[in-house]
């Protein structure tokens, strides 16, 4: 949620980075400031009108001690009693629009988001190779015709190697992580409405979100929602801060309006695993904590040996929370073209103030923190860059040095049918 203070104080400056965007939220945002001023101005004649009132009844009391006809301010009060009741009414009428407003408006974007298409920022390694597909290569290892028998399309069986590999890969990121500050968490993923509002998810990817009505919980698409609501509701100490965490979860995500798209394999699936960065930061501290969650998701692709680029996405493309987002795009041989395996976003402070997460500096009052997000491994995806770009000639699979103290394969054998 935006900080009401700053839209009063530089309505301006708001209203142009909103409108950025390309949607109506600078529209919205003038009606913002147009229910706020009726808010106040409600108040401000409520506040005076109690005062008046105030007045009148000290007044009636000492003319009655003295024997006064208090008539006439007799009859004052019942009207005034009436008038700061309307005045009320009209206060919490306003402000109950106003809020319900506040929170359909989207994060203002960070002034070097990318206009309007998204920037690449650079590309490491070689992207020129071509190959066939992780399916070809994997064969029955990723059964995706007997996981649609079991639960329709987009669902697969990992098997085999593929599972150790899966192990591997995700023990290998939170060792890294560990070592990098993070404390590795396993969170729920069934969350109430509020942690999807928190983070702001709700109102705005309805669609791609499971609810479970009987039990009005939701199934997180990423553990973004239960590691950001960790600290809902808590003043944090600021000499504790930055605090860091590792979050390993399964993921599920609807794909709706994704039909017909990337229907082939494991890239766009319903349920995945992955382990997630996010941080809980000083303000003055977050862009630079932007830039170290960048840079521990290139070091994770680097030593996987796999090539990227990377991308600083385009305003209208950041979704509601975020003021910045980087993503990485891993080469895929078989589809011959980049593809987004992570992304890490600066949300300011959004989250914080939804979720009333705050920080108090030595001798300071309480303020909002800025929170952070990023993608370590999403797993589907990496295995997809992994088979991928490890393929030989044969169809047998090298793999990353990095994992196999962690239990993966040094290479997968060849799933390809030889020919008679």
């Amino acid at each position: 949620m935006l900080d009401l203070r700053l839209i009063r104080r530089e309505p301006d400056a708001v209203r142009a980075a909103l409108s950025r965007r390309g949607d109506d939220s600078a529209r919205r945002l003038d009606r913002v400031l147009e229910l706020d001023a009726r808010w106040r101005e409600a108040q401000r004649a409520a506040e005076g009108l109690r005062a008046e009132q105030k007045s009148a009844s000290d007044q009636v009391a000492r003319g009655k001690r003295e024997g006064q006809d208090v008539s006439v301010t007799l009859d004052r009060l019942k009207s005034l009693s009436g008038e700061v009741k309307a005045h009320g009414e009209q206060a919490r009428a306003a402000e109950a629009e106003l809020q319900e407003l506040l929170r359909t408006l989207p994060n203002v974007p960070d002034a070097t988001a990318a206009e309007a298409e998204d920037e690449v920022l650079r590309v490491v390694g070689d992207a020129s190779r071509t190959g066939r597909d992780h399916l070809e290569l994997a064969g029955e290892r990723i059964d995706m015709e007997r996981a649609a028998r079991l639960s329709g399309t987009r669902f697969s069986y990992l098997r085999g190697d593929l599972v150790m590999l899966e192990l591997a890969l995700v023990q290998w990121a939170l060792a890294k992580l560990r070592g990098k500050g993070f404390e590795p968490v396993i969170p729920p993923v069934l969350v109430r409405e509020q942690a999807l509002y928190g983070t702001g998810f709700l109102p705005d990817t309805e669609q791609q979100i499971y609810h479970l009505p009987a039990d009005d919980l939701y199934l997180v698409g990423t553990s973004e929602v239960a590691l950001a609501s960790l600290h809902a509701g808590e003043i944090l100490d600021a000499a504790d801060l930055p605090l860091r965490y590792a979050g390993f979860s399964p993921c599920f995500r609807r794909e709706a309006g994704a039909g017909g798209k990337d229907t082939r394999g494991i890239f766009r699936v319903h349920q995945f695993d992955k382990v997630e960065m996010f941080s809980f930061v000083e303000p003055e501290e977050s862009a630079a904590e932007h830039d170290r969650l960048l840079a521990i998701e290139e070091e994770i692709f680097s030593e996987l040996e796999v090539p990227y680029r990377v991308v600083n996405i385009a305003v209208d493309d950041l979704g509601s929370s975020a003021a910045k987002k980087y993503d990485i795009e891993a080469w895929l041989p078989g589809q011959g073209r980049f593809r987004e395996v992570t992304s890490t976003s600066n949300t300011t402070d959004f989250q914080a103030r939804r979720l009333e997460i705050r920080m108090r500096r030595e001798g300071g009052r309480p303020e909002t923190l800025h929170t952070l997000n990023g993608t370590a491994v999403a797993v589907s995806r990496t295995l997809i860059a992994l088979l991928e770009n490890g393929q030989r000639e044969d169809g047998s699979i090298a793999l990353p040095a990095v994992l196999a103290p962690y239990g993966a394969p040094a290479e997968l054998s060849s799933a390809l049918r030889s020919e008679s």
